[in-house]
């Protein structure tokens, strides 16, 4: 049955012209393993941590793109590792892929995939990489296709189009023509030659077995104000807070004819910090209720947990990054601001917001305020798979939960049995 919160979408998105198909079991449970996490950092999150009887796909990330289209790197991403990975996922029947690209490794996608011959080198360069690993499936996260990414990615006003004659080449090639294939996707198509958002996607459902909604990142330090980084709904909220969510990609993509039982919701297990004074964070004349969409201090980039990138790190196009200002659950638990259980601490400052599912706390003696995804965040986005017919959800990243708390939680709505 429809919670009140499925209705209202539900409706919300018929009125808008979405078609609407209902599943009664997602199909599709993926995490990315991010390959660097299980060496170099602290804590560390191994394959053998990984609860892989509770998905049906992993992926590892990242290979990234390089000047020759005959050649991928796993540079940065613990490649030593990626054997172990694939025979883990096999020893629990659990497709492993390989993810081509992230925000830091796009950098040639557009020129991997620009001539006719850098194609073909391409797409042998890739059956020749699952061959040699044994995998079952690539992920393309091409951040992104004729848009900006990191910044100083190749672009090409041409880029979608000769990302499909990839695929479509890819996929005449017998070990291409076996390889499940999904794309890591931003919430608006594929942008056109123009720069806009393409009106008609439908040809990629062919050679895709999905596309990946990555629904996160959609408020943060480039922000106005402080906001969810993973909504699951904006449509609720005032217009000047609608930046997308959840709700807005799958009509987008929908609209733009690709199908519902095709797409799958990318989750966060992480958010971002924000530098806010008490006089903005709480509601005027209030000691505990926390304000929403305050202002903050952009000039202020607050460290966030042992995983977040620190301040003078330089990226790969050579410029030096700020605090990063990410924080996972399982910081959020362990740093005290909720409890093993998954629900708020006592005495934390803490908000949370109906209409993008999304909760807050803050950090009084340190002025920070969190915005993030708890176990009751992904429980709403698993009824709104379930609900909407979606082909199922895709973790980024599966170490950064806290006991499963999430992962649980997103599995018994959107209609997995609970482990």
């Amino acid at each position: 049955m429809l919670s009140i919160l499925s209705f209202s979408l539900y409706f919300a998105l018929l009125s808008n012209g979405l078609s609407f198909t209902h599943a009664v079991s997602p199909k599709i449970a993926v995490a990315y393993f991010a390959g660097w996490h299980s060496t170099n950092s602290t804590p560390t999150f191994s394959v053998s941590d990984v609860s892989w009887e509770k998905y049906t796909k992993l992926t590892y990330a990242f290979a990234v793109t390089t000047e020759d289209p005959g050649q991928l790197s796993l540079e940065g991403s613990a490649g030593e590792n990626l054997p172990s990975f694939v025979e883990e996922a096999h020893k629990h029947n659990v497709s492993a892929a390989i993810s081509i690209g992230g925000w830091s490794g796009s950098r040639f996608w557009s020129t991997a995939v620009g001539s006719s011959k850098n194609r073909t080198i391409f797409v042998k360069t890739i059956t020749d990489f699952v061959t040699r690993y044994g995998l079952d499936a690539v992920d393309f996260d091409w951040e992104y296709p004729n848009r900006q990414g990191l910044g100083c990615n190749t672009i090409n006003d041409n880029d979608t189009a000769n990302f499909l004659e990839f695929l479509k080449e890819l996929r005449l090639d017998p070990v291409g023509s076996q390889l499940m294939l999904s794309a890591a996707v931003s919430i608006t198509p594929f942008s056109g030659p123009d720069g806009n958002p393409s009106s008609d996607v439908s040809e990629f459902a062919k050679y895709l077995n999905y596309i990946t909604l990555m629904n996160y990142d959609i408020w943060g330090s480039w922000s106005s104000a402080v906001g969810p980084n993973a909504p699951l709904n904006d449509t609720c909220a005032a217009p000047a807070n609608q930046q997308g969510s959840a709700v807005f990609a799958v009509k987008r993509w929908n609209d733009a004819g690709f199908p519902l039982d095709q797409i799958v919701l990318a989750v966060a297990t992480y958010g971002h910090s924000f530098s806010v004074k008490k006089s903005d964070a709480f509601v005027n004349g209030s000691s505990t209720e926390l304000a929403a969409y305050p202002p903050f201090n952009a000039s202020a980039f607050p460290l966030g947990d042992s995983w977040d990138t620190s301040a003078g790190t330089v990226d790969f196009c050579g410029v030096a990054q700020n605090n990063g200002g990410n924080w996972d659950f399982w910081a959020v638990v362990e740093a005290g601001l909720y409890d093993q259980n998954g629900k708020p601490a006592q005495g934390v400052p803490y908000r949370f917001d109906d209409c993008s599912k999304t909760p807050y706390v803050y950090l009084e003696d340190r002025e920070i305020m969190i915005s993030f995804d708890d176990p009751e965040s992904w429980a709403a986005k698993g009824e709104f798979i379930s609900d909407m017919g979606l082909a199922g959800f895709a973790i980024w990243e599966a170490g950064g939960d806290y006991n499963d708390l999430m992962l649980d939680a997103i599995r018994g709505t959107a209609g997995f049995e609970d482990n």
